[in-house]
């Protein structure tokens, strides 16, 4: 088969060539669509099982995270952390990491806050000396006059948990790794 220009000369007559123009080539928009899949996908994938971005919201960890300002433009200078997912694989937590995890009462709300107790402590209250169960732990905010923790609901099941937090990534003058601190003198081993 031969491709004839419109003035009667022969263009192509390799069968492979005419195979080509009936398919035509894939279109800019198509491959661009492609690279974006595949970069969501592997975004994705990576949110999911190694690490994610999380912006902090309100005072409850305060002066960890969103440390008191002054200015009206408070909001947008919200932390945003680096929460690593890999601790999830045998919940391989210590006291003092603080924890990004589902709230108990609403699963949509997911609150940030530090572990206090592990399984098997006991944890002195205000009011009392709780029994950390099996599988859970004692979290409470680092700004206890506004924090909505364990105090309210109680032990969190280590289930809801969704990764440790382990830096600060925004703003830039507060990029730092984030520390553990623990309160000995409230938590006793079983």
């Amino acid at each position: 088969m031969s491709i004839v220009n419109a003035d009667g000369s022969i263009l192509a007559r390799d069968s492979s060539v005419v195979g080509n123009l009936d398919m035509g080539t894939p279109s800019a928009l198509w491959n661009v669509a492609k690279k974006c899949f595949t970069v969501g996908v592997i975004s994705l994938t990576v949110s999911d099982l190694f690490a994610s971005i999380v912006p902090v919201r309100g005072a409850s960890m305060s002066p960890t995270f969103n440390p008191k300002t002054n200015s009206l433009l408070d909001s947008l200078s919200d932390d945003r952390v680096l929460v690593e997912k890999l601790c999830l694989s045998n919940y391989k937590f210590s006291h003092g990491d603080v924890i990004v995890f589902c709230s108990p009462d609403n699963h949509k709300e997911k609150h940030i806050k530090r572990i206090v107790g592990l399984p098997g402590d006991w944890v002195g209250t205000i009011y009392d000396v709780v029994h950390i169960p099996e599988g859970h732990c004692w979290v409470e905010g680092d700004n206890s006059a506004s924090s909505l923790d364990s105090r309210s609901f109680g032990p969190v099941p280590l289930g809801l948990v969704k990764g440790r937090v382990t830096h600060i990534l925004w703003p830039p003058h507060r990029v730092s790794s984030v520390e553990r601190k623990t309160s000995r003198n409230r938590v006793s081993p079983s």
